[in-house]
């Protein structure tokens, strides 16, 4: 059966998350996807981040976690050698993909206004920090910063503390999202016209994205919303996280059902909620009607009752209950474990050196009649130098230009950071 995007050429210049991600995307439904890296790689290749004792020289978590199934060029694209291989690449892909800063685009000659003149079909998609125009167009990001500007980590946390960063790079993997659909909007696009076209996004527009709600109700109200902990700053009453006797956390979300309501206030022993006319409904439980102060006491209670049972005892009860909307709150190593994301091959296992076989995210677009695939383990670098250079009409001889000149760029490089760090 033949995938989505099965015949595409996607040429990808990117490094860390919100790039690769994209091209991930895309590659799983079926696209090749040829990762053009420098002498020493994309920059997350050997990034080992905290708690990580696999062997010196295993790829990193992050690059083995958006960079699988695709094929890897390592060249040196300040030499005409490796600017020659990547047109011809070029002239026969559909979509170049990159969050390599603009100016450092433009010395290459890898602008859009240039490329597109040369290539008119080619789907030119590039993210960044914080947009394409504005005085901070260029400015450098990681997604922490991109959360402090677009509002997310201002409201993360609790009332009386400082703000907290979010525990995933939630707004990098968002930004990717974007790219990936702005691409498939292109292609689609495309298919129409005949014309490519350029697609931006940016890590400070998918934190809007992300906040679309929440934004709107404080442009509406001229009310700011408050941090509020274990609870949603613009949602009352009960929803929130409770913390369980033995250490465990539930989420409790809405109660949709009066008799579940009743269940749920007779299991936490919290007899005169099931009575009070300010929880009678769901909208109520959702806050509709409630004053912070009435969210404040129910939540209060709600917390002793919970901290009175098992994490155990609740899964017990919650899970007879349909009409209420739960979950417990799980680690990461619970999430790798669980039977839904196993059940719906929400995850895929990949081979890595140095650690053997590990568990990653696959591919979460399910298809019913073209569906993609994870493609295999991520690549080592340059490992597609000779195959791929062959297929656009290159020379053995430049061929070996271009891999020496990689080889011998890294290795000073290599020696100039032996130095730094020795210093």
């Amino acid at each position: 059966m033949s995938e989505p995007l099965a015949g595409l050429t996607v040429i990808e210049m990117t490094v860390a998350v919100q790039g690769p991600a994209a091209g991930l995307y895309l590659r799983d439904m079926g696209a090749e996807v040829i990762k053009i890296e420098p002498p020493l790689g994309d920059s997350s290749r050997y990034g080992r981040g905290t708690y990580n004792e696999t062997p010196e020289g295993t790829l990193g978590p992050q690059f083995v976690a958006v960079n699988r199934g695709k094929r890897s060029i390592c060249m040196d694209l300040m030499t005409d050698q490796a600017m020659t291989a990547l047109h011809r690449f070029l002239d026969r892909a559909d979509v170049f993909l990159t969050n390599y800063r603009e100016p450092a685009l433009q010395k290459l000659g890898l602008d859009y206004e240039t490329l597109h003149d040369r290539y008119p079909r080619l789907i030119y998609a590039s993210v960044n920090g914080f947009g394409p125009k504005g005085s901070d167009a260029n400015k450098a990001m990681l997604d922490g910063a991109a959360a402090a500007r677009g509002g997310l980590v201002h409201h993360t946390g609790y009332p009386d503390r400082p703000p907290s960063l979010a525990g995933a790079i939630t707004i990098d993997t968002a930004g990717a999202q974007q790219l990936a659909l702005g691409v498939m909007t292109a292609l689609f696009a495309r298919e129409r016209t005949g014309e490519g076209q350029r697609v931006q996004t940016s890590a400070l527009g998918a934190a809007l994205w992300l906040q679309q709600w929440e934004l709107t109700q404080v442009a509406m109200t001229g009310a700011d919303l408050p941090r509020s902990g274990n609870h949603h700053p613009n949602i009352k009453g009960p929803y929130g996280v409770y913390e369980t006797a033995d250490g465990g956390s539930i989420m409790i979300a809405q109660t949709m059902q009066n008799e579940a309501w009743d269940a749920l206030c007779i299991f936490a022993e919290a007899f005169e909620l099931a009575i009070d006319p300010r929880f009678q409904t769901p909208g109520q439980r959702l806050g509709e009607g409630l004053t912070l102060e009435d969210s404040a006491e129910v939540r209060a209670v709600l917390t002793r009752a919970f901290a009175r049972k098992t994490t155990q005892e609740w899964e017990v009860f919650l899970y007879d209950q349909p009409e209420i909307v739960w979950e417990r709150v799980r680690s990461w190593q619970e999430v790798l474990e669980d039977e839904q994301s196993v059940a719906n091959d929400y995850l895929t296992n990949i081979s890595v050196g140095g650690v053997g076989t590990v568990k990653t995210v696959g591919t979460l677009v399910k298809l019913s009649e073209t569906p993609g695939s994870p493609k295999g383990d991520p690549p080592k670098l340059g490992e597609a130098n000779e195959e791929l250079l062959a297929t656009i009409g290159l020379s053995a001889e430049a061929r070996r230009e271009i891999e020496a000149h990689a080889t011998a760029t890294r290795e000073s490089l290599l020696a100039e950071i032996a130095k730094m760090k020795a210093k």
